[in-house]
């Protein structure tokens, strides 16, 4: 795979350059090692697109991974312990909410990594809530979020969202005070 649209949001790419110049190296290669090709393996059963050969981004996730891992990036897990505080008194919860938790695909010295082919809504949370909530922790200083472009998510599953919506919307929103440096990569096949 390829990168081939670069966003800085609030100066991720020049903090991440100067701070993490070796990690993002690795990121580099690692992109470039993941061969898009061999997870062209999903058949949709999708209306507008039955029987149609898509992009399986369950499978490029898993190819991500084992790169990452190869190169001792760890995915983080933080337990969430939900307040129960806030109910209605005459509300009485059937069962409580054990085990839930929030995960950062990547981190490795204090650099997360996201790598989303999903929904528009998890491009979103990614890097307004979930890299705000992992550095506020201290897990994290900055984040890279890996994305497709649109001709890329055009050929996956119908609602993957791409790097140019993400783009659109982030610079729309412009930065909060809360918001760290995030390096968004638009990869291509």
């Amino acid at each position: 795979m390829k990168i081939v649209g670069v966003y800085s949001f609030n100066g991720g790419k020049e903090f991440i350059e100067q701070k993490y110049s070796n990690l993002l190296e690795e990121v580099k290669k690692i992109i470039d090692q993941v061969d898009a090709q061999k997870h062209k393996t999903k058949k949709s059963r999708e209306k507008t697109m039955r029987g149609k050969i898509l992009y399986s981004p369950r499978r490029l996730n898993s190819a991500f991974k084992k790169y990452f891992t190869k190169l001792a990036w760890q995915d983080q897990r933080v337990p969430c312990d939900y307040p129960t505080q806030y109910y209605l008194p005459t509300y009485k919860p059937s069962k409580p909410n054990k085990g839930a938790f929030r995960e950062m695909d990547f981190i490795k010295e204090k650099l997360g990594i996201e790598v989303q082919f999903g929904k528009y809504a998890f491009m979103v949370y990614n890097v307004c809530a979930k890299m705000t909530i992992f550095h506020k922790l201290g897990y994290i200083d900055a984040g890279i979020e890996i994305v497709p472009i649109k001709t890329f998510a055009d050929q996956m599953s119908t609602g993957v969202s791409y790097f140019e919506q993400f783009v659109w919307d982030l610079e729309q929103r412009g930065v909060a005070d809360i918001d760290i440096p995030v390096l968004i990569l638009g990869i291509e096949k």
